[in-house]
């Protein structure tokens, strides 16, 4: 089962994520580096998980408190070939191609002639979606949109009312357990399991939080789950890259 490492950022550093409690998110104090700088984090993940994706939740932008744009250009000109899955609260199409293009205008004093950059993928989670339209708007784009199913004490958290069918959904999903990030109590599985039975045949369900070890590492395999968003048990050295492209079944 493949890794996916994540950062959170606010206020500038990377931040420890707290059961989805964004006030109690404070800097990452991180066994891989020595700070919370983003890039430095960013770069740290990627090599103690193997992996070419790094998801990247700007909690500033998600919390209206102004987005990370300058920041995000310089991890994305700093990582070719990487994979950059961006959730900064987009409600509609429209405010994510502002953010993608101030992100595109930064960049251009970060790496003016850079002749690779970092592939942006827009997370549209269901918190803060307003228009499901943004979705076929983004795939109308060239781009690969990734929809994140929110849900808090077991309810889908939603910013409007949406068509509760699937039929809506794009070809890779998250199934986010805010209670499960950065809890260290395990990865909920049952409610993987769950959007796992109701997508569609063509579409990918990633599985997000609680991960401790190898051996729920495992179990999340064992549920037909391709890959897992994962950040404390990097952080800790509790997985490690040797190992993170083969867990056991």
């Amino acid at each position: 089962m493949q890794v996916i490492p994540v950062i959170d950022l606010l206020d500038g550093h990377v931040v420890r994520a707290v059961r989805g409690e964004r006030s109690a998110y404070r800097p990452i104090q991180s066994r891989l580096a020595a700070s919370s700088e983003p890039l430095a984090i960013a770069a740290a993940l990627l090599e103690a998980s193997g992996a070419s994706t790094l998801y990247i939740a700007d909690l500033g932008a998600i919390l209206r408190h102004g987005a990370h744009a300058s920041t995000l250009a310089a991890v994305r000109a700093a990582l070719p070939g990487v994979e950059l899955w961006l959730d900064a609260g987009f409600t509609d199409y429209a405010s994510m191609r502002a953010l993608f293009d101030r992100i595109d205008a930064h960049g251009d004093a970060h790496a003016p002639t850079a002749p690779q950059l970092a592939t942006l993928v827009p997370i549209f989670g269901t918190e803060s979606l307003r228009d499901i339209d943004a979705l076929r708007a983004s795939q109308a784009d060239g781009l690969a949109p990734i929809l994140s199913l929110d849900h808090r004490a077991g309810q889908l958290l939603t910013a409007a009312e949406l068509d509760p069918s699937s039929a809506w959904w794009p070809s890779r999903v998250i199934a986010m357990t805010l209670d499960q990030v950065g809890s260290y109590a395990g990865p909920d599985l049952a409610s993987f399991e769950r959007i796992r039975s109701r997508a569609a045949a063509h579409t990918t369900v990633i599985g997000a939080g609680g991960i401790r070890n190898r051996d729920d590492m495992a179990a999340a395999a064992r549920t037909g789950a391709t890959a897992w968003l994962v950040a404390s048990a990097l952080h800790d050295r509790h997985i490690d890259a040797t190992r993170s492209d083969s867990t056991p079944a």
